[in-house]
């Protein structure tokens, strides 16, 4: 059952991560569905209240980068939904938050790399919808537009929860 529902989550953020990709947003639905995941993980290991305090405190800090306007509002709840999946320990914990800004940390130099070195990619509706999605991205990346944090946090979790899952 645990291994199932860990297995939920890891498809929930893989298509949070694909969606802020595409779209540059993140559906609630998903973070709900992640955070009900979490909630029932941690009831199960009767850890419920210390990682509602966790999820509680990382959203807090979050809400604040949300209001200074350097993180989408989608990411926050992501992010703070994630926390409920991880074992409440303050190694993990960190693990998972450093995992998350090392990895927006190498998206963002990624970006910035390939906003230097890519063309103005021509306006077209030709072509499949892979093809129209790499110009969109391309035109994104061109004018610096805001990053698929998503990816990041999806990568942090993944990080700290596949070897959890591999032990037991």
């Amino acid at each position: 059952m645990i291994v199932l529902m860990t297995c939920a989550a890891f498809a929930l953020l893989l298509l949070a991560g694909l969606h802020d990709l595409a779209v540059r947003t993140v559906p609630n639905s998903v973070s709900l569905v992640l955070l009900l995941i979490g909630a029932t993980l941690r009831l199960l290991d009767h850890t419920l209240f210390l990682a509602l305090a966790a999820a509680l405190v990382m959203f807090l800090l979050l809400f604040a980068v949300w209001l200074a306007g350097l993180m989408g509002g989608g990411d926050v709840k992501l992010w703070a939904a994630s926390v409920l999946l991880i074992p409440p320990s303050v190694t993990l914990e960190f693990t998972f938050f450093a995992n998350v800004l090392l990895l927006g940390g190498a998206l963002a130099v990624l970006y910035l790399l390939l906003s230097l070195a890519v063309s103005k990619p021509v306006a077209s509706r030709a072509g499949s919808h892979f093809r129209r999605f790499l110009r969109a991205e391309l035109w994104r990346i061109k004018r610096r537009a805001p990053l698929p944090y998503a990816c990041a946090i999806a990568g942090g979790a993944f990080s700290v929860l596949l070897p959890q899952i591999l032990k037991s």
